[in-house]
């Protein structure tokens, strides 16, 4: 066995070993909004006490969670907007997101192409003829309307050609107008104390913004294609 393939091996083991862990503590019971809403004031309250360091964990749990594929991401931005604040929130999930996804596209490319392929041979036929067809502006518009899964496309630009630092910048700058809708209204979420705050407009806007921005991205996206289809004729 060459040193390659042990270091390959060692890696899918100990991916396997994370995701297993994950599912025998529970941690998915605990990435849902109703845990979200009955933990946020003692989580506000550890953050108070000790920020740095449970900012630190945040952001290291939630790259781990995109690197493997976990289910919880949407609920963690939440949690980052209520917990931290807005802007805290934004720079810890942009950066962590971002990362985690280069990450799992690297496990992809590098770990799990055969299987990926195998496991998603149709929607992977499709992504791979956008992606030849718009490149990077492909990967930017999938991020920025989430029809697509979030960790399919982490998963299918892994057997692309597409470089790791390209998709990072790319995922970077297409995923971050959703998480700032995603962390403001997390931030709102954290200013809930009582049952009449759940009627306050900051708190009403933000979940609308959450159910109408997928809506008004891919209206923009139309008219940029249509607008990069004229102008190359």
């Amino acid at each position: 066995m060459t040193p390659a393939v042990r270091s390959r091996l060692l890696l899918l083991a100990g991916a396997a070993l994370l995701v297993a862990a994950f599912f025998a503590f529970g941690l998915q019971k605990y990435l849902t909004l109703d845990a979200l809403k009955a933990n946020r004031e003692a989580l506000q309250g550890l953050a108070s006490e000790h920020r740095a360091a449970l900012m630190a964990g945040f952001f290291v749990f939630y790259v781990a969670v995109t690197a493997l594929s976990l289910p919880g991401a949407a609920i963690m931005s939440l949690a980052g907007g209520a917990v931290f604040g807005f802007l805290p929130g934004v720079l810890l999930v942009s950066f962590a997101s971002s990362l985690g996804a280069t990450l799992a596209c690297a496990l992809a490319r590098y770990l799990l192409r055969g299987w990926v392929q195998r496991r998603f041979g149709e929607r992977l036929a499709r992504i791979n003829e956008g992606f030849e067809r718009e490149g990077a502006f492909y990967l930017f518009s999938l991020r920025l309307i989430p029809v697509v899964p979030f960790f399919l496309i982490n998963l299918a630009m892994g057997v692309t050609p597409m470089r790791l630092s390209t998709f990072y910048w790319v995922s970077q700058l297409g995923m971050l107008p959703g998480t700032v809708v995603y962390l403001n209204a997390g931030a709102q979420l954290g200013q809930v104390h009582r049952l009449s705050d759940v009627a306050s407009p900051g708190l009403l806007l933000s979940l609308a913004l959450l159910g109408i921005f997928p809506l008004l991205v891919k209206k923009v996206m139309g008219l940029v294609r249509a607008h990069r289809a004229g102008a190359a004729k």
